[in-house]
């Protein structure tokens, strides 16, 4: 029989705010047809559908549709079948979704497959054969094979015919299901004998255009008289079965009885033969009792109805029908489908950002299919619904990496059955790094030592600052900061390692011109923008013992001699002058001590070790020679120590004509020259000048003395030693507390100077000149003058006689 088709096409869609479209297209159409423009109907850019990879998901259908990213449309991916897809369920459609990322959006598309006159009407069998006695009666009732037709719809089975129709006719009566329950009914008496073998053909034809059908022989034997039929006890029965019930499972109980007697009287029960797979899973025994003999799966088929027929021997029959529910039982697990999911997000992302799209879908019914999903541990993510069955899992609360890096999450989802069913899965999410953490010290602040005369390069001190970031935001940097040490740029000091934050010496660094100096240190990490933090640190130099002592008394001079004069008299402990020393380093570098190198007698003087102060250890005779020369080393303390050497003169004599005497050798003789009445001019000179200076001084001593300290400041002396009028006092007394008078002679060279008077702070001082060969100033004592001012100062004639004859 030649089939033919007509193919209508109709596609329509229908696009919500809410990101739904429908469409409609005709089953049977050819791969690559066109079904509809998704990225016009929703509004979307062909671009975006690039960028955001927009893909179909199906879930666990067959994929029949397609998307054409490229031209933003959907086209046929392969030929469907509605009867093989959808069978009698109507309407039938494909449920899928479009998922883009970039953000994640999700749009749901419904497509409608309609029918299409593609099946014929068929019987399970080629033939049906009925016994019926020549008595039946008009109108018994003979129950035909229902045809099946997998359309729907216009194109669905619509009626039958039988032919021939001398004996029988056709009765169609409708049942709730909508299908059409088919009898024959003999509406002319039998007559074996005219006819024994009757042959029908029943024809059943569609409503499609072109119309198509589907025939089956029917043969009837006329037999003698059994003119009573079966009877049901009821029109419908009713059953309930639990799904996964075990196989031999008695649903009910079918009753039919028969008026005749004997063998025309026993009735045969069985299921009526039908296309669908009712006959595989039921079965009725002689009894009448119905029982399961296949697998039952709620899932499958909520509804069975069962078509059984009880027949007599004579061939007499009727029909009935079972109505069967199925129990759902809660035995399928939640099924969890991750449709897009983020590996990684920035640790800085927002509130209700979408990391997982995933849908859940239970088979079972009711409460048994009701699912409800939950986060398992404390995780800052939460799980909101999009819609019916599928499922976003969003951020809810801030995140940080430096906190936790990496999430599992693990998702339970859980049905309402009894008992709960429930299915997991876990995620793996990275917390991508943000650069959200400044460099952190190990110290609030460093200090740092390092010994004077380093090395320019040295290394002094090492910073280390810490990142929480990760990567590149935690790579850190360290940058000396602009400061300035006594006006000197701080990098004219130091240097700092960018990668390790060593501390380098720039110079040598000096004790004496610079202790200390603080700068900054920043630490900068990598991250953009840069995070910064900055530290103190204090570089303290410490001293080396690099500066000899420095005596600063007695002075040395070259061109003259001092002398300090100690009296015959003088008793043991006599002081006879202090050195005084200083050291300009520090701490033990600058404790100094004082050791007698030699002497002209080592028995007579001593050194103080801490003061410096130069005592007589034993009285003075007067085999004493009268010029003593000391040497007197100064050391310090340090490692190694540095030393000063000074010479001290001493003068032991009770005069200055006895200290002049002995002293004039220590001056350097000098060569006269030729003009010899040049110096004795220069010499009555200088005695005149002598002769009336003592005048005035004797005269004004009393009305004038404050004036005379004055006069020493003045003169033409080529040295002024300097005498501290304080030591200390090594007894651990402190301070000295007594004041003693030195004498002091100088000698001059009568021919190119001359000897004048001067005071030096309560001290009896003798000053030599070189130059000069005999000439003495004698300074009174200043105490000698407080303690008796009114006596005046006298000279006698032969002091002075004697002193005109040396400087002659």
């Amino acid at each position: 029989m030649r089939r033919q088709v007509l193919l209508f096409i109709s596609v329509f869609f229908l696009a919500s705010a809410r990101g739904q479209v429908s469409y409609s297209v005709p089953e049977e159409m050819a791969k690559g047809s066109l079904v509809g423009n998704i990225a016009h109907d929703l509004g979307l850019d062909v671009k975006r559908l690039k960028s955001g990879k927009a893909r179909i998901y199906s879930g666990d259908n067959a994929e029949y549709i397609e998307l054409n990213k490229e031209r933003g449309v959907l086209l046929i991916k392969e030929r469907i079948d509605r009867e093989a897809l959808c069978a009698q369920t109507t309407p039938c459609a494909l449920r899928f979704q479009m998922i883009l990322e970039s953000p994640m959006e999700l749009f749901r598309i419904t497509v409608e497959i309609t029918d299409i006159n593609d099946n014929t009407p068929s019987f399970k069998s080629n033939e049906r054969r009925f016994e019926i006695s020549e008595s039946a009666v008009t109108g018994s009732r003979f129950v035909l094979e229902r045809a099946l037709d997998a359309d729907i719809g216009r194109n669905g089975l619509r009626n039958y015919t039988l032919n021939p129709a001398d004996n029988f006719r056709l009765k169609l009566q409708g049942q709730a299901d909508g299908n059409k329950k088919v009898e024959m009914v003999l509406q002319k008496p039998l007559d074996r004998e005219k006819q024994e073998q009757i042959s029908l053909l029943l024809t059943a034809v569609d409503g499609g255009e072109p119309q198509m059908s589907g025939t089956v022989n029917i043969y009837v034997t006329v037999l003698d008289a059994n003119d009573n039929a079966p009877v049901f006890t009821q029109s419908v029965y009713k059953a309930t079965i639990t799904e996964n019930s075990r196989k031999g499972t008695i649903l009910t109980k079918v009753s039919a009885s028969d008026a005749d007697k004997g063998t025309n009287g026993d009735v045969v029960y069985s299921v009526s033969s039908t296309m669908d797979s009712v006959s595989d899973m039921f079965g009725i025994n002689e009894n009448g009792d119905v029982i399961l003999i296949g697998d039952i799966d709620s899932e499958k088929a909520k509804h069975y109805q069962i078509d059984i027929e009880a027949k007599d021997s004579g061939g007499l029959s009727d029909s009935s029908k079972i109505i069967v529910d199925v129990v759902d039982v809660n035995d399928n697990v939640p099924v969890i489908s991750v449709l897009s999911k983020s590996n990684a997000i920035p640790e800085d992302s927002d509130s209700n950002t979408v990391i997982v799209m995933f849908s859940v879908h239970d088979p079972d019914s009711e409460s048994n299919g009701q699912v409800n999903c939950e986060i398992n541990g404390d995780v800052p993510f939460a799980i909101k619904t999009a819609s019916n069955g599928f499922y976003s899992l969003v951020t809810d609360s801030d995140l940080d990496r430096e906190r936790a890096s990496e999430y599992n999450i693990s998702i339970t989802c859980c049905d309402e059955g009894v008992p709960s069913l429930s299915s997991s899965v876990t995620l793996t999410l990275h917390i991508s790094d943000v650069n959200d953490n400044a460099p952190v010290f190990e110290r609030s602040s460093y200090e740092a030592y390092i010994v004077e005369n380093n090395t320019p390069g040295l290394s002094i001190f090492t910073v280390k600052a810490t990142d929480a970031d990760w990567n590149q935001n935690a790579r850190v940097s360290y940058i000396l900061e602009d400061s300035s040490v006594n006006g000197v740029p701080v990098s004219s000091y130091v240097s700092v390692s960018a990668d390790s934050g060593v501390i380098h010496a720039v110079r040598s660094f000096d004790y004496e011109h610079i202790k200390d100096f603080p700068f900054c240190v920043k630490a900068q990490d990598g991250g953009s923008p840069p995070l910064s933090s900055n530290v103190t640190v204090k570089i303290m130099i410490q001293d080396q013992n690099d500066n000899a002592p420095q005596v600063l008394y007695p002075v040395q001079t070259s061109s003259s001699v001092v002398a300090d004069m100690v009296p015959r008299s003088a008793d043991v402990g006599y002081l006879v002058t202090k050195v005084v020393a200083v050291d300009v380093d520090s701490g033990q570098n600058a404790w100094l001590s004082y050791k007698l190198q030699k002497a002209t007698d080592r028995a007579l003087f001593e050194v103080g070790l801490q003061n410096g102060e130069i005592r007589t250890i034993r009285q003075v005779t007067d085999k004493d020679a009268v010029k003593q020369r000391l040497t007197v080393v100064v050391e310090d303390n340090g490692q190694p120590s540095r030393s000063a050497t000074v010479n001290v003169n001493v003068a032991v004599a009770d005069s200055f004509p006895e200290v002049l005497s002995e002293f004039t050798d220590f001056t350097h003789d000098k060569e006269y020259n030729d003009n010899l009445t040049f110096y004795l001019v220069l010499a009555l000179a200088v005695v005149s000048f002598l002769f009336i200076t003592c005048l005035v001084v004797i005269i004004s001593v009393k009305i004038y003395r404050w004036r005379q300290s004055r006069i020493l400041y003045h003169s033409s002396l080529p040295v002024i030693p300097y005498y501290p009028p304080r030591y200390s006092d090594t007894l651990g007394t402190g301070t000295l507390q007594h004041v003693y008078n030195y004498e002091v002679c100088r000698t001059t060279d009568s021919r190119k100077s001359d000897c004048k008077f001067g005071r030096a702070g309560s001290q009896n001082v003798l000053i030599m000149d070189p130059s000069c060969t005999g000439t003495m100033q004698r300074i009174q004592n200043e105490k000698n003058i407080l303690d008796e001012p009114d006596s005046p100062v006298e000279v006698s004639v032969s002091e002075y006689t004697h002193l005109i004859n040396a400087i002659i």
